[in-house]
């Protein structure tokens, strides 16, 4: 019967002390100072709202037929909104208490407002006839 070459449970032999890498520590969790989460919160239930009252607008009440800048402005507006409603839940989440967190939240946060930028620049545009 041939020896098994595993070292018992417990103990590392030289050759896995040399090669193995020391353990990673958890990452340290860092709290938000007061009232961070709050103004983030506050911050994309405005948008949000705004986002709603304009959808509401430029597919129901704007007058003219549809074309291919206002429904791309009109798609882009419906991934705005989406984009939101994940920052909100993000920020919703008590994960986001945590400092890395928070800052991926604003990413996404940022994404949103970015997208709803242009959505509504190209609305803009179309209304005017320049598109």
């Amino acid at each position: 019967m041939l020896a098994s070459t595993k070292a018992p449970a417990g103990r590392a032999g030289a050759a896995e002390l040399m090669t193995s890498e020391a353990p990673k520590e958890p990452r340290r969790r860092v709290p938000l100072p007061a009232g961070y989460r709050q103004g983030i919160i506050s911050a994309i239930t405005v948008l949000l709202g705004f986002s709603l009252l304009f959808v509401r607008y430029w597919n129901f009440e704007a007058p003219g037929e549809w074309t291919i800048p206002s429904f791309a402005a009109a798609l882009l507006l419906t991934l705005a909104i989406v984009l939101e409603l994940v920052a909100l839940w993000r920020s919703l989440r008590i994960e986001d208490d945590d400092e890395t967190e928070y800052r991926i939240t604003l990413r996404w946060f940022a994404a949103s407002t970015s997208i709803l930028l242009v959505s509504l620049l190209l609305a803009a545009l179309t209304v005017s006839h320049v598109m």
